[in-house]
């Protein structure tokens, strides 16, 4: 038996195939510009023709770079969350680098873990959404970092992006004005969650703008899930209400358990209640009537966090917050009110 056939090919191989020395196949190899485009594409061809692979441990340990980004985000199983993962996956590419990434589940202590975990597997950085909204120990973590999500407003001296939630809640609220609802519910988050406060203070601005009292409006909150919208809808339901009904949910997620809780309850969407989400999952538009939602803009946050992470990396930052504009994406979950219903003639 050849036992060479079960070894992994060394730069000795690629160079041998290649008829150049060791020394000229690994500057070919790691893109040295002393190397001619003749010799660089022998060297590549003998590479593709051998099987070879860099020892990319080795390459790090000299370089001081591992090549590997991290990227620790809530709830893994959220589409939205995906789009995030997706974008800065991509981007990661595009630079030659790899992305590890780890769902802290809403859990501070899992969150802690992942961190450690980074810290310890050499990442060259990583991208945090801090589940916990009191964040103060991040000089603990030991290696370059930025932040998404809504808690990283507090700390102005950490390069962050997120969604302009105000703009959101705003560009929400109007187009529900447009509509014929000026008071809806909502279903928000916890009220441990610096989210639920930022959504609720724009919802407040917006009211208090158009002499509406804040305090007429009925609100309901649980966790950011199917589940947790199902019954926040439900007790909405329960409450005394007088004709249309119509709720603006802080995630898609949430809005989607809303409308199981309608039809669970024998009433009609949007003809009985009215429902806008907030996040721009895919799933929305599946949803029957079609979810209208303002979308956030998940994938172009992973990229531009992964771009600010490289900054982080290269020690280039500029620390501050990016806001990320969102848009409507209107479907057919909201009731238009601002049209009379024609009136019925009876038969002589």
């Amino acid at each position: 038996m050849n036992s060479s056939r079960n070894r992994r090919p060394t730069i000795i191989d690629v160079a041998e195939r290649a008829g150049v020395s060791k020394s000229t196949a690994a500057r070919a190899l790691a893109g040295s510009g002393n190397i001619n485009d003749e010799t660089r594409e022998r060297v590549l061809r003998a590479a593709a023709a051998t099987g070879y692979e860099r020892n990319h441990l080795a390459v790090g340990m000299r370089s001081g770079r591992s090549g590997m980004l991290g990227l620790v985000i809530p709830d893994i199983t959220n589409p939205f969350w995906g789009e995030v993962a997706r974008g800065a996956q991509d981007r990661a590419a595009e630079s030659g680098a790899s992305l590890l990434v780890f769902s802290s589940d809403w859990d501070a202590a899992k969150e802690a873990t992942h961190i450690g975990t980074l810290r310890r597997a050499r990442v060259d950085g990583a991208i945090i959404n801090p589940v916990a909204d009191n964040f103060d120990d991040h000089h603990r973590f030991g290696l370059p970092f930025v932040f998404i999500g809504s808690s990283a407003e507090r700390f102005a001296d950490i390069s962050s992006v997120g969604s302009d939630i105000t703009q959101a809640v705003r560009l929400g609220m109007d187009h529900l004005v447009s509509k014929g609802h000026s008071a809806p519910s909502f279903i928000v988050g916890p009220k441990s969650r610096l989210a639920r406060a930022r959504f609720l203070r724009a919802v407040h601005e917006h009211c208090v703008e158009r002499d509406i009292d804040p305090g007429i409006l009925a609100m309901e909150d649980g966790e950011y899930t199917v589940e947790g919208g199902r019954e926040a809808m439900r007790r909405l339901l329960e409450r005394p209400h007088v004709g249309h009904v119509c709720v603006f949910a802080a995630n898609d997620m949430m809005a989607l358990g809303a409308m199981m809780a309608v039809r669970e309850a024998g009433l009609n969407c949007p003809a009985d209640v009215s429902i806008i989400g907030f996040d721009g999952i895919p799933s929305g538009e599946f949803a029957w009537p079609g979810l209208t939602t303002i979308a956030k803009p998940g994938r172009e946050i992973g990229v531009r966090a992964v771009e600010q992470l490289f900054d982080e990396i290269e020690h280039r930052p500029e620390h501050g917050r990016i806001y990320m504009p969102c848009r409507l994406i209107e479907r057919g979950s909201l009731a238009d009110l601002s049209v009379p219903a024609p009136k019925r003639v009876a038969a002589g």
